[in-house]
């Protein structure tokens, strides 16, 4: 096959050896617009698992990249005075420029042809070539030219980076963080050879901005970064080789990601490789890792179908449809880096001690767990861990091991929870005449009794006319007031946890039949009349129309919350929690979806909140000063035109502002037009934000279902408490069972059930021990 590789870098070079390789008989051209043996840049990072295939793909080049490359295993922070480091985490550095001599070198060994100072505008350049590798970085010309067929989705994010050397070395991944009086900047540190080091500063555009950086040269720049970091440099220069960049040596980068990596121009196969079709942030540092391995997979396919023309549509077949998972995997993780890094100055490095901020930086991307980190670094984790137990006020003598952080004490007022596991309010719709029975003091003992320090009951409601449905508890009479201290009194008796009530209105989106008869499905007869704060249908064509409330409807309502609160108190529940999500009521006032109003509570988000306020405001005062109220918030409606995160953080400073201890931050629900992105924990990022932005303590729900996950949520001061939901239902102790699984001992059983307690956690150890032997290397952070 005659194959040309339009872009001399990792990518095409290395595609290049490898189909050589496989067919000596190939003509294959590498065209690179630079000069022979030159190239920009610094160093490239990549893990030890991508050299290892290299070593199987072409052992001589791997060889001489080994020789030449720095291997490091520390991560260190320099911050705020204080340099923390973690070990564990197997990186590699080399040169950039040397990586490119190298496979250009072993290119030319097999017989690859470079063409150099040869600028491609298009592909029709090469009329006779079989296929045509556009390994054309970032700025492809190729993917533009075909943009209507590749897709590109194309997305520039807003911090502004310079990517500088210097002669100092550093022998662990360096992130120094600096404080200006207009925000902070960060520095991404590397060594790559015996010489140089990567020194890459970032800072949001409004910091660029504010300190002039927008009319500074490379120059001017570079001697502004060596003043910032004058202290981290120890008197060494920065050095640029940016000057061939026409204005501001500053940039911002650029998420690419194509529909389709590969199209038929009638005569040539033309395919996207490396940046081209995909980029990833250098948070986590796996650009190079990405086009290398794109290069193997595609040689992998051109192995298994036959190196020849008429082969190459089912290459260009499977080749995306088996990187696709990986590059996902990939992308996503150094998003979440990315965005980590963005918000670091606003949401993260004021708010954290170092200790924190630390581990909330290993852990930015989400692909490192908290029990990943204790593979990595065993000693540095359990310093934290009893860094953490003691700023949750344990005293721990020097030989005791210090709990994981789930298991750590909380305190809100006069309420300390024993650990920071919640059990969700989940519908259970079995109330009678909306009084909880047996069911209900079974179904909450059982979670009582399984660990979590928080027990919530579901959704309870002010009035028969404000429940979901027929089997909704309330707490509108003094029947169901002393049903639930039923409750609240048996778990108080019988558990260490504690017990609370989550009081709501279901709004427009009552009157329904219970989940299992047909959710969110009016009832056939015996319908209650709706309210909302404007009309309203949630299910278009099927539901019944709520009508919008009038100033008289808001002060009865308001009563029945009060009343509710009262009761609740009387029942001796220990917490209070208003719900303000799912399009019940009380967020149909929160929500431009759903509130169309004209006058003091519609329009600006000052004015839907200021109903809920209200009420909030008179549960408050109802409730008793010492025990701890929450706020359930839908952060994102996930419909265009709904509330979103940046929402999320001002509803929440409201709710704040006005007493809330917590904010319990769920989503959507609001709109059958929702359109949710799932996912593990998909909900905490709406935690963290409102967590460090509002300034106020949350509760993290939704796919939380492992230690593994709380352990990491909390650590990272993404939220103060998780709410577990589903995972309940399955097993009401399962917080017993995590503890056991990753090994904590020191947690107390129901005396009754200690016998079990031993059988459980030796199944866990031995389990345990039999997965260690098939770990594999970690990758790094």
């Amino acid at each position: 096959m005659k194959i040309v590789c339009v872009g001399g870098g990792p990518a095409g070079l290395y595609a290049a050896l490898l189909l050589k390789k496989q067919n000596a008989t190939h003509d294959i051209t590498v065209v690179e617009r630079n000069k022979p043996y030159d190239t920009f840049g610094w160093g490239v990072v990549f893990s030890d698992q991508t050299l290892e295939n290299m070593r199987r793909c072409d052992a001589e080049s791997a060889r001489t990249i080994e020789d030449s490359f720095v291997h490091w295993d520390d991560i260190e922070l320099d911050f705020k005075g204080r340099t923390i480091r973690s070990g564990g985490h197997g990186f590699i550095g080399i040169g950039r420029k040397h990586l490119l001599n190298i496979l250009q070198r072993r290119c030319e060994d097999v017989g690859v042809r470079l063409c150099f100072e040869q600028d491609v505008d298009s592909d029709a350049d090469f009329p006779d070539a079989d296929l045509i590798i556009a390994s054309d970085g970032i700025n492809s010309r190729i993917r533009t030219k075909y943009a209507s067929i590749f897709k590109p989705d194309i997305v520039t994010r807003p911090n502004r980076f310079i990517w500088l050397g210097t002669k100092r070395l550093w022998d662990a991944f360096t992130f120094t963080f600096e404080k200006t009086e207009h925000g902070w900047f960060q520095a991404h540190i590397y060594k790559f050879d015996d010489e140089t080091s990567t020194f890459i500063v970032e800072t949001p555009e409004h910091v660029w901005q504010a300190h002039g950086l927008d009319g500074a040269d490379a120059d001017a720049s570079v001697a502004f970064c060596e003043k910032l970091f004058a202290r981290t440099l120890g008197g060494h220069a920065l050095m640029t080789n940016a000057r061939h960049l026409r204005g501001s040596a500053w940039l911002n980068f650029q998420r690419v990601r194509c529909e389709e990596w590969s199209y038929c121009n009638g005569r040539s196969h033309v395919v996207l490789m490396g940046d081209a079709v995909h980029t990833a942030h250098f948070a986590i540092g796996s650009g190079t890792k990405l086009a290398i391995e794109d290069a193997i997979e595609l040689a992998n396919q051109f192995a298994k179908h036959g190196a020849a023309r008429a082969t190459i549509p089912a290459v260009l077949a499977d080749y995306p449809a088996l990187r696709a998972v990986d590059v996902l995997r990939l992308q996503d993780a150094a998003w979440n880096a990315m965005e980590w890094f963005e918000n670091v100055g606003e949401r993260y490095a004021d708010s954290l001690p170092p200790e924190q901020f630390m581990y909330s930086l290993l852990t930015r991307s989400q692909r490192i767990s908290h029990e990943n980190l204790r593979l990595r670094d065993q000693r540095w984790l359990e310093q934290f861990e009893r860094w953490f137990a003691e700023q949750s006020g344990m005293v721990l003598a020097p030989d005791m091991a210090p709990p994981p952080p789930m298991f750590t004490p909380y305190t809100v007022r006069s309420v300390t929870l024993k650990n920071r596991v919640v059990v969700s309010p989940m519908a259970q719709y079995s109330a009678v005449d909306g009084v909880p029975g047996d069911y209900h003091l079974v179904h909450l003992g059982a979670r009582a009794l399984g660990g979590a320090a928080l027990v919530m009951a579901e959704m309870t409601c002010v009035s028969a006319d404000g429940r979901i449905t027929p089997g909704c508890p309330g707490l509108y009479t003094a029947v169901q007031r002393d049903a639930w201290a039923r409750i609240a009194s048996w778990i108080h008796a019988n558990s260490d946890a504690k017990f609370g009530l989550q009081i709501g209105h279901a709004g427009a989106k009552g009157s329904t039949q219970r989940m299992w008869d047909g959710i969110d499905e009016p009832l056939p007869d015996g319908n209650w009349p709706l309210l909302s704060a404007s009309p309203q249908q949630y299910l278009a064509g099927v539901s019944q129309v709520s009508r919008a409330m009038t100033r008289t409807d808001m002060d009865a309502v308001t009563a029945q919350f009060v009343q509710s609160t009262q009761w609740a108190a009387e029942a001796g529940a220990d917490w209070l929690e208003l719900h303000c999500a799912h399009g019940y009521l009380l967020s149909s006032f929160i929500s431009p979806l759903t509130n169309q109003r004209d006058d003091d509570y519609g329009g600006t988000i000052e004015n839907r909140l200021r109903y809920p306020l209200e009420v909030f405001g008179a549960m408050r005062a109802a409730w008793p000063h010492h025990l701890p109220m929450s706020v359930r918030i839908s952060a994102h409606d996930w419909v265009p035109g709904g509330v979103t995160p940046d929402d999320a953080v001002q509803i929440a400073r409201a709710f704040r502002d006005a007493g809330a201890d917590m904010i319990d931050c769920s989503s959507g629900q609001v709109s059958k037009q929702e359109k949710p992105v799932y996912g593990r924990m998909y909900q905490t990022p709406f935690s963290d934000r409102v967590r460090n932005e509002a300034g106020i303590a949350t509760i993290a729900v939704g796919a939380i279902s492992e230690a593994d996950h709380v352990n990491s949520i909390i650590a990272a001061g993404r939220a103060d408490l998780c709410a577990v939901a589903r995972p309940h239902l399955a097993n009401p102790a399962w917080t017993l069972t995590e503890a056991a699984k990753i090994g904590f001992t020191r947690l107390n059983w129901p005396v009754q059930y200690r016998s079990g307690k031993l059988q459980m956690e030796s199944l866990f150890a031995r389990e345990k021990a039999a997965q260690s032997s098939a770990a594999t290397p970690p990758e790094p952070a």
